[in-house]
């Protein structure tokens, strides 16, 4: 299994960024998707989770500003956040569970107020 995640970067609040996750090596539609981040000091927090059946949830730290989605044709997951605050910076993960937690190598997003 190998997550594969990419599109952070630097960025002024109130701007925006799409992830996306590349996927491997398991049955990807079959299975949910989640987002999480890690901001430096604090503990690892979920942001997004997508089932396979498209139903969606969030943070509410995120809701109405980001919006996770899901291709099954390319085995990808995004993570769209707009109105980006300086509390967003965190290094974004993309996690699947399935008989254990994988997780992607990491991106940095950093939003400068």
């Amino acid at each position: 299994v190998q997550l594969q995640a990419s599109g952070g970067g630097l960025v002024q609040a109130g701007g925006s960024l799409r992830l996306s996750c590349i996927a491997s090596g398991f049955i990807f539609s079959d299975n949910g998707m989640d987002w999480y981040r890690q901001a430096p000091g604090k503990q690892r927090e979920l942001v997004a989770r997508i089932t396979s059946g498209i139903r969606t949830n969030y943070a509410d730290s995120v809701k109405g500003r980001f919006t996770i989605s899901r291709e099954n044709a390319k085995n990808t997951v995004y993570l769209q956040m707009n109105s980006l605050k300086p509390e967003d910076t965190a290094v974004y993960y993309c996690h699947v569970r399935l008989l254990r937690d994988y997780w992607g190598q990491g991106t940095q997003v950093t939003v400068s107020s």
